[in-house]
């Protein structure tokens, strides 16, 4: 049978490759190399399946790739029924190595599609061609765009230099349960990325190539052999530490080398000045540890764990940075003011009876720099140690007066070396590692990373139920929103202690008061924000202002309110300009708020099309309520990875926000999966700052066009037809809860263990409890993408059949209007990755009789709203204006189906025992069948399915969200 690698594998994805040419000719380069790449990878991994499991597994699995690849072109259900069979026979330990093995293939494809696209990528840079797929527009170039905005935009150097040391792109890391792979793969994925690029290099000797074969094959079978499966729950101090392992591996030399080129394009465009280190271009913050909503693992002891694990990790950074410098400012000329300072550390580190690092023995007075760099060493090494005692053993003896306390102290004396060293004609010398050095320590500061606390609405009001409660002066929570508005401003304005160690509490209320007495005990720069979810009303902020006071937080958190479900977006500026209408609250902020808004919630309150549209609207009034009330307000964007919860490319979604909503100020989260795609090689971290950081100036100085009046009507009109057939279906259809939870993998969705967090916020309920990743997280694994497509098909349908001539406009906006474009671009992507007929192998199997009606109208629905969505957009197929995109999903389906059939089968299989499946075989691998199967690796583990049914369920679910590079 033909594999997927070798010859076999290069014909299909020449075939496919020759397609695309002759849907848009010219647009597939010929120096594509994906296709090459694929094979290559494919083809080893299949070398060492036969060398571990023998031929004849090998075989089964290039049959099962056969029959896929069958199916992909002609959509033949009988391909189907032959693969389930095929797939049913196997033993419960070839079931789990066939399905590791296709979700391993997913991720090597995948790790060919990124090679392919840096290499594109350079390859177009060094041709200077910015046509196409990597335009400015697209790829948001930093150089490409300040050029632009001087050159065809009329904007003057001046004016874009100063604005662009004025912007902050504030990128927010959270650990939302989305990154289904495990640490250890992803440094191995890494690896087998090198040695990839580096066999295509082009001055590759042959002995280099045959070392680099080799070691391209060990890494693809150490991954292989490496267990996919996280056994056991990440607590939230492992989200953080995956999490910050991204700033050791790539971000934290990425800043300084990007902030670099920065300072190279604006010498291209005329500015000879160098970015200002202290810029806050670029900052970093973290919900890791910090965002207890829901998840009540998240305890004030992990916060405070957290956060002194992320300075002692931050001291450790730099320390191992101080000594390289210490070399490099080996000079002697310095200025007085550093002379002074360096004679004075010398002379006191004679007199001092204890050090920790015995630097002064080895620094002679006549290198100045390097007395003043050591002490900073050594600071910097009382810093990590200090952290490290309280982090163990709670208490350290090392006083504080030894350490950095503020980021102020750190970059004082650095400043003082850079000083010194223009004074004395060396800024050459000034202007390297040590600028470096200062942009480090401006971007990271001593925390590496501010921790944003996130709390629900309803735990703070039960604290004060409770305070007021035992005062004797009533329910806080019965009272109404102007009566708890007097009473917190009464007490805000007032000096008295509002309650003491007397107060009765239940442990709910005592985990809130805990957290508020961590932020009072650690420093203040370890955190950024308090973000209030579920809020809706004045008094939500009031009351964590309060909380605030009481628990004595000298320097307190800015108090974000997040709005977001649908009601709470639609009433925000209301409930925004009822706070701002508070003079104590105003005196509080000093003329800045934040407002977060959340992509999640109010997707799957009323679908995408909806929740899109009131998110606009609603980022459009906040706006004018901060304008007119004199504020400068910062938007906090809350989005997922997948399209369903606000994903999409960055730099795309950056340009299609309304007018006047960035204005040089952008906070953004990065959440689970989207961490490793845009921050896990050097050249994402490159790219991922890159786009942010020119995409937001190119919003603020040259703002997308405002929708014209019957475009919003229009968009008002749709997205109330939108949501009634969102939520007709959704919530008051009577069968949907049952169709979904037996159509989907969700109820098996916590057996993945890849988040700390609960899927559900109560253990009880329906589809309004659920989480919204594990609620987008199914309809991905069945390809049916339905929170994404439902809504818009009635919409279209709805204003085409009211008048024809609507139809113009609505091609219009698309073409004119950046937001409606990017809406319905990411809808044809996700109609791209959708197979109905793989949705329809689901419902066969595991639908109860009488719901497999409800099943085919909603396939029908999806197949309409296509079709509809096509019309809108001009095409005569899903992404054909995007052929690179359509060559990598269609690369990908073969591998993906296979994984489909297997999961649907599987799920059929745990859930009906007395599924009759075809006769097993014997086990086709010849490391099992000597072995009995209680005998064999990971088939029993405690679970209470059938031996192997776990795994290979687990497994399909990790390798249909590697091949559609979504989870949740």
């Amino acid at each position: 049978m033909a594999a997927p690698s070798g010859k076999a594998a290069m014909e299909r994805h020449q075939s496919i490759d020759a397609q695309l040419r002759l849907l848009v000719p010219g647009k597939v380069s010929e120096d594509d190399k994906l296709v090459e790449y694929d094979a290559l990878l494919v083809d080893r991994f299949l070398d060492i399946l036969q060398d571990l499991h023998g031929p004849h597994l090998r075989e089964f699995v290039q049959e099962c790739y056969e029959l896929s690849a069958e199916y992909e072109t002609d959509r033949d259900e009988a391909r189907i029924a032959e693969l389930g069979s095929k797939l049913t026979s196997l033993s419960p330990a070839d079931s789990i190595v066939v399905s590791s093995s296709f979700s391993h293939m997913l991720n090597l494809a995948n790790l060919a599609e990124e090679v392919q696209i840096a290499f594109r990528r350079r390859s177009k840079l060094k041709r200077g061609d910015f046509g196409d797929e990597a335009s400015a527009p697209t790829e948001s170039d930093i150089e490409e765009t300040l050029k632009r905005l001087v050159s065809e935009l009329g904007k003057s150097r001046e004016e874009v230099f100063d604005a662009l040391k004025n912007q902050t792109v504030d990128l927010v890391f959270t650990a939302h349960p989305t990154q289904s792979v495990r640490r250890s793969l992803l440094q191995k994925h890494g690896r087998i990325r090198n040695c990839l690029r580096q066999l295509y290099a082009k001055d590759i000797t042959a002995d280099d190539k045959q070392e680099l074969d080799e070691a391209l094959q060990r890494e693809i079978q150490a991954a292989f052999r490496t267990d996919e499966i996280r056994r056991t729950p990440p607590t939230p101090q492992d989200e953080m530490r995956a999490g910050m392992s991204y700033f050791h591996e790539t971000i934290w030399k990425g800043v300084p080398k990007f902030l670099r080129r920065i300072d190279t394009a604006l010498k291209n465009i005329g500015i000879n000045e160098r970015l200002p280190y202290n810029a806050p271009l670029i900052q970093f913050s973290s919900w890791m540890g910090g965002d207890r909503d829901g998840n009540p693992r998240v305890t004030p002891e992990v916060t405070r764990d957290v956060c002194l694990l992320a300075r002692m990790m931050a001291a450790n950074l730099y320390f191992s940075q101080i000594e390289d410098l210490m070399f490099e400012l080996s000079m002697w000329r310095c200025s007085d003011e550093l002379r002074v300072r360096a004679d004075e550390l010398h002379c006191s580190s004679k007199k001092s009876a204890k050090h920790y690092i015995e630097f002064w023995k080895q620094v002679p007075s006549n290198e100045p720099y390097r007395v003043i760099l050591g002490d900073v060493r050594d600071k910097l090494y009382y810093t990590r140690e200090r952290s490290r005692h309280i982090l163990t053993t709670g208490v350290s003896d090392i006083p504080e007066e030894s350490t950095f306390t503020n980021v102020e102290m750190f970059l004082e004396p650095l400043e003082l070396c850079y000083r010194s060293l223009c004074a004395c004609g060396d800024k050459p010398i000034a202007d390297g590692s040590l600028l470096d050095f200062l942009r480090q320590v401006s971007t990271f500061g001593l925390a590496l990373v501010k921790l944003d606390i996130r709390q629900e609405s309803d735990r703070h009001t039960d604290v004060l139920d409770t305070i007021t409660t035992h005062l004797g002066i009533g329910s806080y929570a019965e009272w109404s929103e102007e009566k708890r508005q007097e009473w917190l401003l009464s007490e805000l304005r007032g000096k008295r202690p509002l309650f003491g160690s007397d107060l009765p509490q239940t442990e709910e209320v005592a985990d809130v008061l805990s957290t508020f007495h961590i932020l009072a005990e650690l420093p203040a720069d370890c955190f950024g924000a308090y973000i209030i979810s579920m809020a809706t009303a004045p008094s939500d902020v009031l009351a964590v202002e309060l909380l605030q006071r009481e628990c004595h937080i000298k320097k307190p958190l800015r108090v974000v309110p997040l709005f977001e479900k649908l009601a709470d977006l639609e009433a925000a500026p209301a409930a925004v300009a009822r706070l701002f209408s508070i003079d104590w609250y105003m005196d509080r902020i000093n003329g800045k708020q934040e407002v977060m808004i959340g992509y999640s919630d109010s997707g799957k309150d009323a679908g995408r099309l909806s929740a899109a549209w009131q998110m606009y609207k609603a980022q459009e009034e906040l706006i004018k309520v901060a304008k007119h009330y004199g504020v400068k307000l910062t938007m906090f964007h809350g989005r997922g990875g997948t399209v369903g919860r606000g994903g999409g490319p960055s730099h795309l979604a950056i340009l299609s926000q309304p007018p006047d909503t960035i204005h040089g100020s952008l906070r953004v989260t990065v959440q689970g999966e989207v961490i490793e795609h845009s921050f896990g090689e050097e050249h994402l971290c490159f790219r991922t700052l890159q786009r942010f950081t020119a995409a937001t100036l190119e919003h603020g100085m040259h703002p997308p066009i405002s929708p014209k009046p019957e475009w919003r009507a229009l968009m008002d009109e749709m997205a109330v037809v939108a949501t009634k057939e969102y939520q007709s279906i959704v919530f008051q259809e009577p069968r949907f809860v049952e169709y979904f939870r037996s159509a989907t993998p969700e109820t098996e969705y916590g057996r993945m263990n890849i988040g700390s967090r609960p899927s559900k916020r109560k253990p009880s309920g329906g589809i309004e409890s659920l989480r919204a990743i594990p609620w987008i997280f199914a309809w991905t694994q069945t390809r049916f993408h339905l929170p994404v497509w439902l809504g818009f098909g009635a919409a279209f349908k709805h204003i085409i059949q009211k008048d024809i001539r609507n139809i113009h406009t609505l091609k219009e906006m698309y073409n004119e209007w950046p937001f409606f474009r990017v809406t319905l671009d990411l809808l044809e992507m996700v109609f791209a990755k959708g197979d109905p007929g793989i949705a329809a192998l689901y419902d066969k199997l595991l639908v109860a009789e009488d719901l497999q009606s409800f099943g085919e109208q909603l396939r029908q629905n999806f197949e309409e709203t296509k079709q509809l969505l096509l019309q809108v957009a001009g095409h005569k197929d899903v992404l054909e204006g995007d052929p690179y995109l359509k060559q990598r999903l269609r690369l990908r389906e073969s591998y993906i189906t296979t994984l489909n059939v297997c999961q649907a089968y599987t799920l059929k299989r745990i859930r009906d025992p007395s599924f009759e499946v075809t006769p097993q075989q014997p086990p086709l691998s010849k490391e099992f069948s000597d072995k009995e199967p209680a005998e064999l690796v990971q088939l029993n583990r405690g679970s209470e399915y059938a031996p192997g049914l776990e795994d290979t369920l687990i497994l399909t679910m990790k390798g249909i969200a590697a091949g559609m590079q979504n989870t949740g």
